[in-house]
């Protein structure tokens, strides 16, 4: 995966769509292969040490602090890079208005609704400023806006990021203009531009 364009990873139930994300994270070890971050193999590091390297995830439930504040989720995932307060502050306040959550801003994250909770994780994931971003279904619950501003944002992120997205909603896969990977019993099965793989009847069976 590179930086440039977004990398979507499609497939039917069981594929190992978010088996590979957590293998990429390091939640799941793995039997052979290995995994390179920027040139160094981080097979063998703890997720905590990849996170640090630059590796942000999202996963389909929202992981977020639910007793503390937007505002406070926010400035804890930018504090854990660099354990630097005052960058944490500018960091937290700078995601906070890009994603258009200042109203929201003291209120718990438990109290937000199940779309609004999903756009806080990811403004945590941007705080980590990852070189590498993985998103599992990010646009599950959202609204129609949000997931119209979430592809926005998707974008820009892969224009210095590399962004790999899984999805089942192809109306949203195409709003991104992505390479797609489809997976099936855990091995690349097809890749290329949407358009073409919608036509290839092979990929039609599996579903």
């Amino acid at each position: 995966f590179a930086p440039g364009r977004v990398r979507c990873l499609i497939g039917p139930n069981g594929a190992g769509k978010s088996s590979l994300l957590r293998c990429l994270t390091g939640t799941h070890p793995l039997d052979a292969g290995e995994i390179v971050l920027d040139g160094r193999p981080v097979t063998r590091w703890m997720p905590y040490r990849r996170v640090q390297a630059g590796v942000g995830i999202k996963m389909q439930v929202a992981q977020v602090f639910g007793e503390l504040s937007v505002r406070t989720n926010l400035w804890i995932a930018a504090y854990s890079r660099d354990r630097d307060a005052a960058v944490a502050d500018r960091l937290s306040e700078r995601t906070l208005r890009a994603l258009g959550l200042e109203a929201l801003a003291e209120r718990d994250a438990a109290d937000l609704s199940h779309g609004e909770q999903q756009w806080l994780d990811l403004g945590m994931v941007l705080c980590l400023q990852p070189s590498v971003v993985l998103l599992d279904e990010p646009a599950a619950g959202m609204t129609g806006e949000e997931r119209r501003e979430l592809s926005q944002l998707v974008r820009v992120l892969a224009e210095t990021a590399a962004v790999v997205v899984v999805e089942h909603d192809m109306a949203f896969v195409r709003t991104l203009d992505a390479e797609v990977t489809v997976l099936h019993r855990g091995e690349v099965f097809a890749q290329g531009d949407l358009d073409t793989l919608r036509q290839d009847e092979r990929i039609l069976d599996i579903y």
